[in-house]
């Protein structure tokens, strides 16, 4: 069973708290060096461009689609 871990992170000089299973937090810091970021700035950017009021189901659903649109075509989910 995957466990909740809870960060605090200053976006924008605004510190928020944000909760991910361990493997959305792997995930997350994986994305970042593909994209020669750092954690902070792409969630800084995800927050910026998020659509749902929650920053951690906005960053898991960043997260689920980052993978889909690299998965192979025709692969079932």
């Amino acid at each position: 069973m995957s466990q909740i871990a809870k960060r605090s992170i200053a976006i924008r000089n605004h510190k928020t708290s944000i909760s991910l299973e361990d493997e959305f937090w792997s995930s997350l810091r994986e994305i970042a060096l593909t994209e020669r970021t750092n954690l902070k700035d792409l969630i800084a950017e995800i927050d910026s461009q998020r659509a749902h009021a929650n920053l951690s189901c906005a960053i898991r659903l960043y997260v689920l689609d980052h993978y889909r649109l690299r998965a192979p075509m025709g692969s079932a989910f």
